[in-house]
């Protein structure tokens, strides 16, 4: 399958559906720039619709140059930067942008989401989580996994289309087990393509 179809099958999902991405680490870049193409492109510009990028891997600048690469507009994307603190990327912060002082600060994520759902309210909102490895390093497995029961339930309530990226290993991990209890779809990216 090409890329295109990733996309496809998250505009397909309903409103209040939470699917995980799974990318292959040994293939990361064209796997991130194809789930990118698919979420910010394909189902982030239509009509209507608004993502909130949650950023725990890269920083919301580095995010926003490869939207940029898209075609993304500004007032359709909306960052949660929980990772540029940590990584002392914060000399430029952006305009679109709410700034989280660590990964470990998970309710502040949340209420940061919910604030920029109420901000912009749109039809068809998107929150994209990048990534859960990440948060899984920063934060111990219970608290995580009651931050995405959480978090989840009040997305899925709100009609919100949710989109976890998670890099895959070989065996089947603690992290990878829990968000198959909270999410409705899982899609490898490395078989589905690019």
């Amino acid at each position: 399958m090409a890329p295109v179809d990733i996309g496809e099958r998250l505009r397909a999902l309903p409103g209040g559906s939470a699917v995980t991405l799974k990318l292959d680490p040994r293939e990361y870049a064209d796997h991130y720039f194809a789930v990118l193409n698919a979420t910010l492109r394909d189902v982030g510009t239509e009509t209507d619709a608004h993502t909130i990028y949650v950023t725990v891997t890269n920083p919301a600048s580095f995010v926003w140059g490869l939207a940029q690469a898209l075609d993304v507009a500004e007032d359709r994307i909306s960052f949660v930067d929980a990772i540029s603190h940590i990584m002392m990327d914060y000399r430029n912060p952006l305009p679109n942008a709410t700034y989280i002082e660590s990964p470990r600060a998970l309710e502040a994520i949340m209420l940061r989401v919910e604030y920029l759902l109420r901000r912009n309210p749109h039809p068809r909102a998107i929150v994209v989580i990048d990534s859960v490895n990440s948060l899984a390093i920063h934060n111990p497995p219970e608290l995580l996994t009651e931050f995405f029961h959480i978090l989840l339930n009040m997305l899925k309530s709100r009609q919100v289309l949710t989109v976890v990226l998670e890099v895959s290993d070989e065996e089947a991990s603690s992290v990878e087990t829990m968000l198959n209890l909270v999410v409705d779809e899982t899609i490898d990216v490395a078989r589905e393509g690019p």
